[in-house]
């Protein structure tokens, strides 16, 4: 996918924000580009295939829905990329990242109650042999990650 068409930079472009709450969203969003529900859901995963889109899906406002915490490692280097991967595995896990620091492995934790939240914590600790340390929103900041694309 060298250039992006018409079409595909109005999705990129007008869909940041308001994304259509409706059952059917894709539909709705093909409705205003003149396309089909499975031709946008074909061109998203275009998209994210080529690396322009990494994700689809809701921000939601911390606390607001379940429960969500930082985490932190110290990992040995030599374990890194197993206790990593060993991290990414739990589906309550959105992404993790490696740091330069004693702390070097850095990740959200986001689950359906509290206790579950806390379950994973645990067990990632007592399968790696690694204490988590927690890391909770203490003041929410809203950055706005929907931003005007230029087309060059």
């Amino acid at each position: 996918m060298a250039r992006l068409d018409p079409t595909t930079r109005r999705l990129l472009d007008e869909f940041q924000h308001d994304f259509p709450l409706d059952p059917r969203p894709f539909r709705v969003i093909g409705e205003r580009l003149g396309l089909d529900e499975a031709a946008v859901l074909d061109l998203l995963c275009e998209l994210q295939e080529a690396g322009i889109v990494d994700r689809v899906g809701a921000v939601l406002e911390p606390g607001r829905v379940g429960a969500s915490t930082l985490a932190a490692m110290k990992v040995p280097p030599e374990l890194l990329e197993g206790v990593a991967a060993l991290v990414s595995a739990y589906p309550e896990v959105n992404h993790n990242y490696e740091r330069e620091d004693a702390y070097n492995l850095w990740f959200v934790v986001t689950a359906p109650t509290p206790a579950r939240l806390r379950a994973v914590l645990d067990d990632i600790a007592d399968r790696t042999g690694i204490p988590v340390v927690e890391l909770p929103l203490v003041e929410a900041f809203r950055l706005d990650l929907g931003f005007p694309l230029s087309w060059s």
